[in-house]
């Protein structure tokens, strides 16, 4: 099926399949946590299987539908929970989790619902909300400074033209409520873009990673997935831009060289490991899988096995993010 056909039929393409059931092997059972369960696309494949159980998280409540579907099919094998996924470890667990796979994009049928506004072409109040929200894009456009503005896009967005888009933000707002579509209209007066990439990707995405807490989401829940997941498990991450990749790229180096190497793990005369990359080089997609999910092209896989059930200390992790957490922290104070 074409990419054009597929979009048009609002079909979803887990991103990855293969290589994520390749990697934490379905076919030999046991009980996965999919942190992001969205359309149920990672879930339904692992069920597949026999002898597998899935438990599911999503912050988004409009996941709670389909959700309802696959407990009517799956039954005592599948539960929901309709939570971020930095809770994981409030919910109960069964003592042996096999794997925990986290999908940090989002779906083709999320950005379709224009309520939600994370498209460009949505239209009337900023939002950007993807559930358990305290605060929404509209807050973040109508009350942060100039200043604070600039910042969250020149660190959460990596946009070069930052300051001229924060200032004519503040300018416009002083006359109008400053809805999606304008947001969008003042972005292409500020920008030329010399890239395939919408001129809005990058304040769109700056002001979704704030609005959803993003950073501080990723950064606890996968300190807790270390100390979560079993003895030969795995932990799986698809990532879709460079700031998330960072968090889950970093972490995962550090906490796979031994005891006596990295200088964030404790000192040992052992060369003992608390985990063990499972892919070396970063997977990416085929140019098959883009042709038909052109999103996917962003697409980037890591993952790492658990040797051991010692406890491991993250607060490396934090600080290491110190910076980014403190700033969202601070602007989601609206």
């Amino acid at each position: 099926m074409s990419a054009t056909n597929a979009l048009e039929n609002n079909l979803h393409y887990p991103v990855l399949l293969k290589e994520v059931l390749s990697i934490i092997s379905p076919q030999n059972g046991g009980t996965y946590i999919d942190c992001t369960f969205g359309q149920g696309g990672y879930s339904k494949k692992i069920l597949e299987f026999t002898g597998t159980k899935v438990i599911a998280l999503d912050r988004d409540p409009k996941s709670k539908t389909i959700a309802i579907k696959f407990k009517k099919k799956f039954k005592d094998r599948f539960d929901f929970h309709n939570r971020k996924f930095s809770d994981i470890d409030k919910i109960r667990l069964p003592k042996k989790i096999n794997g925990i796979i986290f999908d940090l994009g989002f779906s083709y049928r999320q950005i379709k619902d224009y309520s939600k506004g994370l498209s460009f072409n949505s239209k009337g109040k900023l939002n950007m909300k993807m559930g358990l929200n305290k605060i929404s894009a509209d807050d973040v456009i109508r009350k942060l400074s100039a200043t604070q503005l600039e910042l969250i896009f020149k660190l959460f967005g990596e946009e070069k033209k930052a300051k001229q888009i924060s200032k004519k933000i503040i300018k416009e707002r002083l006359l109008k409520d400053i809805k999606t579509e304008d947001l969008v209209r003042i972005i292409n007066l500020s920008k030329q873009n010399f890239t395939k990439k919408n001129k809005a990707t990058k304040i769109f995405q700056a002001l979704r990673i704030l609005v959803n807490n993003e950073i501080s989401e990723l950064v606890s829940a996968l300190s807790k997935s270390c100390n979560i997941v079993s003895d030969n498990g795995v932990i799986a991450t698809v990532t879709f831009h460079s700031i998330e990749d960072r968090i889950c790229k970093f972490f995962f180096n550090n906490i796979t060289r031994s005891k006596s190497v990295s200088r964030y793990l404790p000192i040992s005369k052992n060369e003992e490991f608390y985990f063990k990359l499972i892919n070396k080089k970063v997977i990416t997609p085929t140019h098959e899988e883009i042709d038909v999910n052109p999103p996917s092209r962003s697409a980037k896989l890591r993952s790492i096995r658990r040797h051991g059930i010692e406890k491991i200390e993250t607060k490396f992790l934090f600080e290491k993010f110190e910076e980014l957490l403190e700033i969202e922290k601070k602007c989601s104070k609206l």
